[in-house]
């Protein structure tokens, strides 16, 4: 009987087992870290955009570009799935560890109450910290 490793590796064997594989586990850390954000945030970010909070949807287009941007280096390093796992997580800490440290950082006013405003130039903003972090990060993975 196979091992779950074992038929996990059996299915990364093929070209589109690899393409299901990377796939799976890439709409899974998207949902998991979005959510993360979700609950830090100081606003529902979906309700927000729903409501066509232009800051709202350019912050949270940021952090997908961001948190998908790593899983590509990642996937780049041409490691194992098991080891692509690892270094997103850790590159996904990082983008929510920088993501608490620019509300931290900006105490003349707060960043959540800004998006939830819908103040553009703050949604912009926030989107180009992860979106350019994520380079930094995925270099580190190289």
């Amino acid at each position: 009987m196979l091992g779950v490793k074992n038929g996990a590796d059996l299915l990364l064997a093929y070209p589109i087992g690899t393409l299901i594989g990377y796939f799976s586990v890439a709409i899974l850390g998207l949902i998991v870290f979005l959510y993360c954000f979700e609950i830090v945030a100081k606003y529902k970010c979906w309700d927000e955009i729903g409501r066509g909070n232009i800051a709202a949807a350019l912050a949270t287009g940021g952090k997908i570009f961001g948190l998908c941007n790593v899983l590509r280096y990642s996937i780049e390093s041409k490691t194992s799935i098991y080891d692509m796992m690892k270094w997103a997580f850790y590159g996904f800490l990082l983008l929510f560890i920088a993501y608490l440290l620019y509300e931290f950082l900006t105490p003349v006013f707060s960043v959540d109450e800004e998006i939830k405003r819908d103040n553009r130039s703050v949604g912009l903003i926030s989107m180009l910290i992860p979106v350019s972090l994520s380079y930094v990060i995925g270099a580190c993975l190289m």
